[in-house]
């Protein structure tokens, strides 16, 4: 029963929302001690699966870039595509099926603009299709797909990733399948780009700080973190949200405010940062990594379970 209350505790205390930030999201975990924040680093969304290139099949390629070069630039394009949609993919098994891979098909050729002016040297005016581009990338239906996900819309996030500059008569054409995998077992597979903690600041302020010291000060911290309320015809300056601070400590090289201020920060009170690549939602990476960390402790306790006691 009491282990029961502390996780009912515990749930009460974790935090989930987005401030602002594209893709980033943050956590807050009040009241935990530092190794539980250790279970929350990086390494706990290697584990979290994605789709990436797996395999790169070069039917013709005559641009400058080589093959292995152009099929490792590939693998590395964020796949927006939900991994809970698919299988993982069979050990040795090297023809993909409609529940374990996606197909994709780049196709391109350069060519020459005959209505570029003849004085012209700019290779946007002189050339079509001299860039290649994610955007390029188009999803070609394995099997059943286009029954199995009618409404999907399965590309590469960001459509303005540079994979190759041609000239006229090159050309790329290369078929790609995408599996299921996860970035312990490469960084391609990584969901998220960065995944950080902090503490949570804590500003006090020792006394009033009105009129020209408060403007001094508000423009000593981040946006949003100093307020300026006007009292009585003064301007007193006011703590509106700490938590946007980011220690930059720029008060106190100011003789009149440094003994003004009183900088901390919350001992047992994390903040938990989270960018995603924009291959699923930040706060879908999070829930998926509970999952994995729930699984993970439930394995231990059934080991337990299964010694003999002496």
């Amino acid at each position: 029963m009491a282990a029961k209350r502390g996780t009912d505790e515990m749930r009460d205390r974790v935090v989930l929302g987005e401030f602002g930030v594209r893709n980033v999201h943050t956590t807050d975990f009040p009241g935990n001690y530092p190794g539980y924040e250790d279970a929350w680093d990086q390494r706990r969304f290697e584990e979290v699966p994605t789709m990436a290139v797996e395999k790169v099949f070069v039917y013709n390629n005559t641009s400058i870039v080589q093959d292995e070069i152009l099929a490792h630039r590939l693998g590395l394009i964020p796949i927006r595509a939900d991994p809970r949609l698919f299988e993982y993919r069979n050990q040795g098994d090297e023809e993909g099926t409609e529940i374990d891979t996606l197909q994709f098909q780049l196709k391109i050729k350069c060519s020459r603009n005959p209505q570029a002016a003849k004085e012209s040297s700019d290779p946007n005016e002189l050339y079509f299709n001299h860039k290649v581009y994610s955007k390029h990338m188009t999803w070609v239906p394995l099997g059943n797909q286009t029954d199995l996900f009618p409404d999907a819309d399965f590309r590469p996030v960001h459509d303005d990733i540079l994979i190759a500059l041609l000239r006229p008569g090159q050309e790329i054409d290369v078929l790609m399948h995408c599996v299921k995998g996860i970035g312990k077992d490469h960084a391609k597979f990584s969901p998220v780009a960065t995944a950080s903690y902090r503490l949570l600041p804590d500003i006090t302020l020792l006394q009033p700080i009105e009129d020209e010291a408060a403007e001094m000060l508000q423009k000593c911290f981040s946006p949003g973190v100093i307020e300026i309320q006007n009292i009585k015809g003064k301007k007193v300056a006011r703590v509106a949200n700490a938590r946007l601070d980011t220690f930059s400590r720029e008060v106190f090289r100011h003789e009149g405010l440094k003994n003004l201020v009183r900088l901390a920060r919350v001992r047992n009170h994390y903040i938990f940062s989270v960018e995603s690549t924009g291959i699923l939602p930040p706060d879908v990476l999070v829930s998926e990594a509970i999952k994995i960390l729930m699984g993970k402790c439930q394995r231990f306790l059934n080991e337990l379970d299964s010694v003999p006691m002496e």
